[in-house]
């Protein structure tokens, strides 16, 4: 049975879908189930959540979950945040922890959301697994290739719902709809996918600076290695190495190729899935600009940030399809096939298949196929929010499982690891391994801090 065909075969399944123009939204129409609240049985279905990082992204999903969530406990290293925080999402009533392990002991807790920077992302959801917790966390799930596997292996051990934060996978009017299109055949043959995802700042020299009041600088650091707290003022936040700034520090995170990369990259990847793409790429050739001089993969300046403020990867697969990761365009996917092509972004979904709707309109239950059935909702985030909570009662695969999502991010790594190196790299995807290079091989998994290394049962 061909891709297509298996696409009709279950579009019996339940229907739900989005009816839209050529980027012009009208109103959704639903079958049973509607929503999540309409899913839901009774107020007592409100589930107790812990938070593990008490930030910006915390507090935007706290928001959008607050119709179905209870937030009882609250862990994060600044005090300041942990405080504030608590009176958002809980008008105070949460329990907060410095040491998010006590928040891990608790039995009353059903599910923990992790919205730490990227090198916490591992350790707490691991452990919050073996705990007996689903987890939400936030993209992307891991700082290196190794903890993909580490963190699926778990997830399939325990069998505990994990949904990443790509909440790109529930925005039905724009990434969903590009996906049923791409399901239904619309573009034809995948040829070439790219994702735009925009450059990354540079700074001057951080000098080193007194660690604020209430900040426990050594556990924000946690598993990375022990460095000096920076902070230089300026406009908005200021350059720090610390909170919303790590992300332009290879230490804590893969710069804009991890950050906007683990959305962009995941539809990509989701649309070459659809395409009948099951085979992974076997080699990446291209190259990037940083903003420090690098020796053997690592940063000779330590003040600054370091990761690559420019570059263009193409991963090449075994049919010749490509997947360009860029910095320059237009921020968004561009999908082209060998029947036409389409670019959507968080504004827009254009091309000719989006304009040939008008006359040759999607079935009605496209949407609901590509989104395995479940509840939806208008908002994106909510959505994702619904569809994880809602994989908590059924025990479905949530829209964004690690599986899918590790994918995508292995090559969000690899490109990072050939953005450092300055070579392209020969990919083996079966067992997410680079092929004929130690060097690039020592990327792929990080040493712990000692006292912060992952514990697992014998």
């Amino acid at each position: 049975m061909s891709h297509q065909q298996n696409q009709s075969s279950r579009r019996r399944f339940l229907q739900q879908s989005v009816m839209t123009g050529a980027g012009v939204s009208v109103p959704y129409f639903y079958s049973t189930p509607k929503t999540l609240a309409q899913e839901t049985k009774s107020k007592n279905d409100r589930v107790s959540m812990g938070v593990i990082g008490a930030g910006g992204m915390a507090n935007g999903n706290m928001r959008a979950a607050r119709d179905w969530v209870d937030v009882v406990a609250i862990s994060d290293v600044d005090r300041g945040r942990a405080e504030s925080s608590n009176q958002n999402m809980s008008a105070g009533k949460a329990t907060l922890y410095e040491d998010y392990r006590a928040l891990l002991d608790r039995k009353d807790i059903d599910a923990v959301h992790v919205a730490t920077p990227d090198h916490w992302h591992t350790k707490p959801v691991v452990e919050a697994l073996l705990a007996g917790k689903d987890v939400y966390c936030e993209k992307p799930l891991t700082l290196t290739i190794d903890e993909g596997k580490l963190i699926r292996r778990i997830q399939e051990q325990t069998g505990r719902v994990v949904q990443v934060g790509t909440q790109q996978r529930s925005t039905f009017n724009l990434f969903v709809k590009a996906m049923a299109l791409v399901a239904e055949g619309r573009v034809g043959k995948i040829k070439r996918v790219q994702a735009s995802i925009g450059g990354a700042p540079t700074s001057q020299a951080i000098p080193v600076a007194e660690v604020p009041a209430g900040l426990n600088w050594d556990r924000w650091l946690g598993p990375a290695p022990k460095v000096d707290y920076r902070f230089l003022s300026g406009k908005g936040r200021g350059k720090t190495n610390c909170h919303y700034e790590f992300r332009w520090w290879y230490e804590y995170s893969g710069g804009k190729l991890t950050d906007w990369g683990a959305h962009h990259v995941d539809i990509c990847n989701w649309a070459l899935t659809l395409n009948g793409q099951t085979e992974g790429p076997v080699g990446i050739s291209g190259s990037a600009t940083h903003p420090v001089e690098f020796k053997n993969g690592y940063p000779v300046e330590g003040d600054r940030y370091n990761t690559a403020t420019a570059f263009h990867f193409t991963l090449k697969y075994p049919n010749d399809t490509e997947l360009v990761i860029r910095h320059d365009e237009r921020n968004g996917v561009l999908i082209e096939g060998d029947q036409g092509r389409i670019f959507v972004s968080r504004g827009a979904l254009q091309g000719k298949p989006v304009e040939d709707l008008k006359d040759n309109p999607l079935p009605e239950d496209a949407i609901s196929n590509v989104y395995r059935g479940m509840p939806m909702e208008r908002n994106e985030r909510a959505a994702h929010w619904a569809n994880f909570l809602h994989c908590m009662r059924s025990r479905e695969s949530p829209i964004s499982d690690v599986h899918s999502h590790m994918k995508g991010l292995n090559l969000c790594h690899l490109a990072g690891i050939s953005a450092r190196l300055g070579r392209d790299l020969r990919w083996d995807d079966a067992n997410e391994r680079i092929v004929g290079d130690d060097e690039a091989n020592s990327f792929i998994a990080r040493p712990y801090r000692a006292g912060y290394q992952i514990d697992l049962p014998a």
